[in-house]
């Protein structure tokens, strides 16, 4: 069964096509993506590789995780599960506005 991992620190023009050179030399890669940011377009600096077995995953992390790559340290770990977004964002409380509830009248 595949294994996914997550691999930062990743200089910004590392591309998936890199990751999956790089990996290739633990083993099968499935799948190799540098993560994106959606309003610029450049790397967000880390990405997911997914290894064919769990082995040539482990052998990955041995590999590549504090290996210095294109004059970065990588870190290279087992990928987790991502985390559910909290609702409202910003961490406003989701209220919006300036004070997003009652109005207050001043005494001046």
């Amino acid at each position: 069964m595949a294994k996914k991992l997550y691999v930062g620190n990743l200089s910004w023009g590392t591309t998936g096509d890199n990751l999956r050179d790089l990996f290739s030399q633990a083993g099968t890669v499935e799948t190799a993506t540098v993560i994106m940011d959606k309003m610029s377009g450049r790397s967000k600096g880390f990405g997911f590789v997914e290894m064919a077995s769990d082995e040539e995953a482990q052998k990955a992390i041995e590999m590549f995780n504090g290996k210095e790559h294109d004059g970065r340290p990588l870190t290279v770990n087992e990928a987790r599960p991502m985390e559910p977004r909290r609702e409202g964002g910003g961490g406003r409380g989701g209220r919006g506005g300036f004070g997003g509830g009652e109005r207050r009248q001043r005494d001046w």
